[in-house]
């Protein structure tokens, strides 16, 4: 179901991406262009939720949804990471880190799914909290300010940022783990 209405909510995840970063490419105030790429990713991570609920909802769950969903969420993550890196709101390590598992899960998804033991690999809760420290830490950084004159948003989204390397770090040696037993069978 390439075109349902959740798929094209993941859709509009994807083609936000750009939107966000080209906010920083704006002739606006750096206060303008960090409130507005706070509000566009803060819509666009809403997304994410939404869809899943609609897809459920609506009887729509696809094969090709449940590719895409996270594929638009490694994408939005990695580069909002690049904006963040580039403003000086992150290190290079704490990039490095987060776009590496990505790459790494993905990489060991998709040979887990040649060799027929994908469920060996399946979405576990650690993965999914994951997602959320950084959804929730990605628009405290870009923000870059105080939150209603009382909340360092800087400060919240470092500390948010570094528990999710922490959890990036666990979810990837979890889901290693769990591929070790195939891995080991598949090498022989």
């Amino acid at each position: 179901m390439f075109f349902t209405l959740p798929t094209l909510f993941t859709w509009a995840r994807i083609v936000a991406i750009p939107l966000i970063v080209g906010v920083f490419y704006l002739d606006i105030s750096a206060v303008n262009q960090n409130l507005l790429a706070t509000g566009l990713f803060v819509l666009v991570a809403l997304t994410d939720w939404l869809d899943g609920y609609l897809a459920r909802k609506l009887n729509q769950a696809s094969a090709f949804g449940a590719f895409l969903d996270p594929v638009a969420d490694k994408i939005l993550v990695c580069a909002a990471l690049l904006v963040l890196l580039e403003l000086g709101r992150v290190n290079a390590l704490v990039a490095l880190v987060i776009i590496g598992r990505e790459i790494t899960i993905s990489a060991l998804r998709e040979w887990m799914a040649q060799i027929g033991a994908s469920r060996s690999v399946a979405v576990h809760m650690v993965g999914k909290l994951k997602t959320t420290v950084q959804m929730v830490a990605i628009p405290f950084l870009l923000f870059d300010g105080r939150l209603f004159d009382l909340i360092p948003t800087h400060v919240w989204g470092t500390w948010l940022i570094y528990l999710a390397v922490i959890l990036t770090i666990w979810s990837m040696v979890y889901y290693l783990q769990k591929a070790l037993p195939e891995i080991r069978a598949k090498a022989r």
